[in-house]
């Protein structure tokens, strides 16, 4: 569990600092750093979408994860737990009387950085959760911690996701350091599952899981651009598509 509590606390540390330290960064430095992060994001995406050998698994991954996403609506629960964290905190009214994700649902645009803590809570609990929860290095890095405990992949996710915690705080305030829980609990969860079915993690399974993960993380960096809104929460069952497939493909 080294690496997923590493890079836990070091999204709470960062967060913190972003939230605190250096949140009078202009509003339009701030700005084009979130593009060319988004840019750089989109880039990492599409780099490990290529990894993929099974092209028609990764649309059918991408449409079935979509359905079922949108069935659960994970978005939605989430934004929930954001919503119930920001009443926790008292931060969750903004000037017109609704909270964060209230105004968000509601389709209102939502104050950048500084504005109130309250008013960007949730959306920034979500939007680093999902950053931070998906794609390959988390999938990997977290296999590779349970199954060898090499730790390095989860180690430069870490470096990554602490740039990207201290620009978020900046920008939406201590929701960010919110994220470290989910980090954890998703890390962590994959460890610990990876120890239990070592045997079944077969390196083709990886490979397209990392793959379609990737691709998550492209639709995070349109996101970041201001390209229409994509419920990219509701996309994550794609990412265990693959292990379901190929799973049942090899006893056939």
């Amino acid at each position: 569990m080294t690496g997923p509590i590493v890079n836990a606390v070091v999204v709470v540390v960062c967060a913190l600092a972003g939230t605190f330290i250096i949140r009078g960064i202009p509003s339009r430095i701030e700005d084009l750093i979130k593009k060319a992060i988004g840019l750089s994001i989109i880039f990492v995406g599409i780099k490990g979408a290529l990894e993929n050998e099974h092209i028609l698994l990764l649309i059918i991954s991408m449409v079935a994860g979509a359905i079922i996403g949108e069935l659960i609506n994970i978005d939605k629960w989430m934004n929930k737990l954001g919503l119930w964290a920001e009443r926790k905190l008292g931060m969750d009214k903004n000037k017109t009387g609704k909270s964060a994700v209230e105004g968000i649902q509601a389709g209102e645009k939502q104050p950048e950085a500084g504005g109130k803590a309250g008013h960007s809570f949730s959306k920034g609990f979500v939007s680093a959760s999902i950053i931070f929860c998906t794609g390959s290095m988390a999938i990997v890095g977290s296999m590779q911690s349970g199954l060898q405990g090499n730790h390095e992949i989860l180690f430069a996710k870490t470096i990554l996701d602490g740039a990207v915690s201290l620009v978020f705080g900046a920008s939406f305030g201590i929701g960010v350091a919110f994220a470290a829980i989910p980090v954890l609990l998703y890390e962590g969860g994959i460890v610990l599952a990876s120890l239990a079915i070592r045997d079944y993690l077969r390196p083709e399974i990886i490979r397209e899981m990392s793959a379609v993960g990737s691709l998550i993380i492209a639709a995070i960096g349109f996101n970041f651009l201001g390209v229409k809104e994509i419920k990219v929460a509701n996309l994550i069952p794609a990412i265990f598509i693959p292990w379901l497939w190929l799973a049942l493909a090899s006893g056939f």
